[in-house]
């Protein structure tokens, strides 16, 4: 693998910076429990907002909060520790190590880009500017070595149906989004979820990025092109991390006594079981590259 020492550096930087961001997140607030009391804030739209009123988060409505140290939880948990064995195994030129490295910094790309958009600003800004940028450039620096060297599956690999899994979930979370937005329009009101913030990063972030390069895997796969046998292991770490992150945050919300809504509550841990299926598919079928031939001497 090119610029190892480079990946290396950068993955470190994210792992010790991710266990601190992720930690002074988690255990910074006073856990105010369901029916504390949490001061109230009238948005430039009028609303009157719950914020959560200490620790990190103390400027963040109850419901991103809620979903923030949830997420935090799930980083410090399985993310960190991911990150660090899929870094131990791309070190011994495990082509499996190398696609759980991308897709945990990818993990960590869109976990921390929201977190320098959406958030409202706080002491860790800084923290969350390195993380994203040094998650980023490692996570290209991976896969554009992945993609140099190619990446092969057996024949057994159930491709077809991987793809249509992933076309079905991101039509599904398009039409999520898309129903949340065309609500907000219907009522002549802001969109459901926007409280006090300015606009809908983690649905831009989805509808721009994630979810175009899930249809364009699925498609490939589909067709059983190469190109989505690189992309699917990729897709598939990091939706499920993400999913995972998801459905931590519902269950942060609902004991925050923060509603939620019946059909994300649903379909998100569906969507976290069948991608966590897919995955397990992909990378037991991926094939490690073979050792290089050991010349013969020369009589």
């Amino acid at each position: 693998m090119r610029h190892r020492r480079t990946i290396s550096l950068l993955t470190w930087m994210v792992i010790v910076l991710g266990i601190v961001a992720s930690g002074i997140g988690l255990f910074s607030g006073d856990g105010a429990e369901k029916g504390g009391s949490h001061p109230f804030y009238t948005s430039i739209r009028g609303e009157k907002i719950e914020l959560y009123g200490t620790g990190i988060y103390k400027d963040d409505s109850l419901s991103a909060a809620s979903q923030a140290i949830a997420q935090d939880g799930i980083t410090l948990v399985a993310g960190i520790p991911l990150l660090l064995v899929s870094l131990l195994l791309s070190l011994r030129g495990m082509i499996r190590g190398r696609l759980l490295l991308a897709g945990a910094l990818g993990y960590f790309t869109y976990t921390y880009a929201s977190y320098c958009f959406l958030a409202m600003y706080n002491d860790l800004f800084l923290v969350y500017v390195m993380l994203f940028s040094a998650s980023l450039f490692a996570f290209i620096m991976v896969f554009r070595s992945l993609e140099r060297d190619g990446v092969l599956m057996n024949s057994q690999l159930p491709a077809v149906r991987i793809g249509f899994i992933l076309l079905l979930i991101a039509f599904l979370i398009i039409m999520l989004w898309l129903g949340r937005i065309a609500g907000g329009w219907r009522q002549g009101t802001s969109p459901e979820g926007l409280e006090h913030y300015t606009t809908l990063v983690i649905q831009a972030l989805d509808l721009a990025v994630l979810l175009p390069v899930m249809v364009l895997t699925g498609g490939l796969l589909v067709r059983r092109q190469s190109y989505g046998y690189l992309l699917a292991p990729v897709v598939l770490v990091k939706a499920a991390t993400l999913l995972t992150s998801i459905s931590s945050m519902m269950i942060g919300m609902l004991r925050a006594g923060v509603h939620v809504s019946m059909v994300e509550l649903i379909l998100f841990p569906i969507f976290n079981l069948a991608v966590i299926w897919c995955l397990i598919l992909v990378l037991r079928n991926a094939q490690e590259p073979a050792p290089p031939a050991i010349p013969l001497p020369i009589e």
